[in-house]
């Protein structure tokens, strides 16, 4: 199966030119037989908590409906990091258009960024349950930027609902590239599994985004990576075969001591 993930920057506050640009990459990486691809975190709005507020949509309208044209026009799976409004509440999503334009999973970030300057807390709601998806033999587990600091969300993934593909969805600021490099890196390693970074560049307010997205596959090998500050698209092949030879080869997820921790 091939996979891509977009490095990409966003317009701020301009729901309509990120769409175009989610076009645009997806149709490069229709054109060369990529089944899924993956953006970063919050790429309809751009990532500012006053923004944000001011333009997240429920998914009846707006963003939504063109996300599931694009997939459906170019028989893509989309994987995006959206706002979602529902009610009073707002939410830091992740969701899966699949390649008939369907929502077909979603996910609601767990772990909230509380520190200053940037608050989440303040502007979202957190989620209380993990998510994940079957595509073509694999199963991936959803996740968002600052859940990276938190490997039981990922342990869980893998060992409960049994994904193969860990897709974690940025906006991760330059002050901590080596964080999100590293962070990555383990969590493959540690879980045996892929790991897809689709990471931000540019610069929403004072903020600067450190690309560095990255395919890792279950060894730890990274198969394809970007820089830290160019829009671009990677791309690599991945399969549940490699997944279970490299399980198989050293069982550590078995050898857990579930029994001390």
């Amino acid at each position: 199966m091939k996979i891509a993930a977009a490095q990409i920057s966003c317009s701020l506050g301009d729901p309509k030119a990120n769409l175009l640009k989610v076009r645009d990459f997806s149709h490069r990486a229709s054109d060369v037989g990529v089944e899924l691809i993956v953006f970063p975190e919050m790429i309809d709005t751009g990532y500012s908590m006053a923004v944000i507020q001011a333009h997240a949509n429920s998914w009846t309208d707006g963003f939504m409906p063109g996300l599931q044209k694009i997939a459906a026009k170019l028989s893509i799976a989309i994987v995006c990091g959206v706002s979602a409004r529902d009610g009073n509440s707002i939410y830091n999503s992740l969701v899966l258009v699949d390649q008939e334009g369907r929502i077909a999973a979603k996910y609601r970030k767990t772990h909230l960024y509380a520190v200053a300057p940037v608050e989440e807390q303040n502007c979202f709601v957190s989620g209380d349950a993990f998510a994940s998806f079957s595509l073509d033999g694999l199963r991936f587990g959803f996740s968002i930027c600052y859940d990276l600091r938190f490997p039981e969300l990922y342990r869980k993934l893998v060992v409960e609902q049994n994904v193969d593909a860990l897709i974690v969805s940025s906006a991760w600021p330059f002050p901590r590239i080596e964080h999100f490099r590293t962070l990555a890196l383990a969590r493959a390693i540690e879980n045996q599994s892929y790991v897809i970074a689709s990471n931000r560049v540019g610069k929403d307010d004072d903020l600067w985004f450190c690309g560095s997205s990255a395919i890792i596959d279950p060894r730890g090998i990274a198969i394809a990576s970007a820089s830290a500050d160019r829009e671009e698209l990677i791309q690599a092949d991945v399969s549940q075969e490699l997944v279970l030879a490299v399980r198989r080869r050293v069982e550590s997820l078995g050898h857990r001591r579930e029994d001390l921790y």
